[in-house]
């Protein structure tokens, strides 16, 4: 069982334990579930952002503790006032860190896009995300069968909200791309050996259909890498650990995003 399979075998636990303890009424009870979403597309397609999705990650399987301390407020802040596009907040906890309280914390404080980085495989967890001030949300096609990724899309749609799907290779992509999904994201990291490889981004660069927004994400470390995936057509890049391996995270995207 590799680390992906492990992850899905506890979420399905744990949100049949959610749905118990918070059923879909008072999810949809909610004052963000009824407030209008903020479009992570047109964030990310203007020229006055840099294109980055800056994401606060406590933790993550492969590098164990990164931040586990740090400030949502502060961290979310300084993340959008030195210029990124979005943010990507993990709600994870197992294996990240991360809780619904940390979402709603960027959402209190943070009039953006905020995407809400979870291992989503059921529709509580999107009237959830909704209902916590999430604008986007993820799926994972590694995860997912396409049938799953065309019905949690449609769902999400149905709500207001935008979807960040998340491939891995030429088959993902290729196998989810009548979903109508306007936002395509291309990991990097291998989630079942957890390898990074910046080429994948480039070879699917070429199998990308032009009406979608294409982002790239995980092992994006400097900012001549920016420029170069631009040239591949990329207007997204999901950064997160290159962030939070600092003490102040949002200062270190203040620089990175003034040397972009």
């Amino acid at each position: 069982m590799n680390i992906l399979d492990k992850i899905v075998v506890v979420k399905q636990k744990e949100v049949e334990e959610r749905k118990s303890l918070y059923p879909v009424k008072l999810l949809e009870s909610s004052l963000y579930f009824s407030s209008p979403t903020v479009s992570l597309k047109k964030y990310l397609l203007r020229p006055d952002k840099s294109g980055i999705i800056a994401e606060i990650k406590r933790k993550s399987p492969s590098k164990g503790d990164i931040n586990p301390y740090v400030s949502i407020e502060r961290t979310s802040i300084g993340y959008m006032q030195a210029g990124a596009s979005a943010l990507s907040i993990l709600t994870d906890k197992d294996f990240f860190g991360g809780s619904a309280d940390d979402l709603k914390v960027a959402r209190k404080f943070n009039f953006c896009p905020i995407l809400r980085k979870d291992f989503i495989i059921d529709e509580y967890q999107i009237i959830e995300a909704k209902s916590i001030g999430a604008d986007v949300i993820l799926l994972i096609a590694a995860i997912l069968t396409p049938e799953q990724v065309k019905q949690l899309a449609a769902f999400a749609m149905s709500l207001g909200m935008e979807v960040l799907l998340e491939v891995h290779d030429e088959a993902e992509l290729h196998a989810n791309m009548d979903a109508g999904i306007a936002l395509v994201g291309v990991n990097n990291r291998n989630l079942k050996t957890f390898e990074v490889d910046i080429n994948t981004s480039k070879r699917l660069s070429e199998l990308m259909p032009k009406e979608v927004v294409a982002v790239s994400e995980s092992g994006i470390d400097n900012p001549a890498l920016i420029k170069e995936l631009k040239t591949f057509g990329y207007k997204g890049f999901l950064i997160g650990e290159t962030f939070m391996k600092n003490s102040r995270p949002e200062l270190a995207a203040k620089e990175f995003i003034a040397q972009l």
